[in-house]
């Protein structure tokens, strides 16, 4: 299970900045390999749950325009 961190947490773990975090959640930015590894570290889980977790996020937006 993630660790819930707020986003200046989980900026200050991954070492970005909280508005990095802010933007990334609003699709304005995306890390670079080295961030994303680096944020998944922060939130205690592996890279491959966090790409799995946005793919579902997304498949559900899909979904429910739809």
């Amino acid at each position: 299970m993630a660790r819930k961190l707020s986003q200046e947490q989980l900026g200050f773990e991954a070492g970005v900045a909280r508005q990095f975090v802010s933007l990334m959640e609003l699709g304005r930015h995306s890390p670079t390999v080295e961030r994303f590894e680096r944020m998944a570290q922060a939130l205690g889980v592996s890279g491959s749950y966090l790409l799995a977790q946005a793919e579902l996020r997304h498949a559900k937006r899909r979904t429910s325009k739809s």
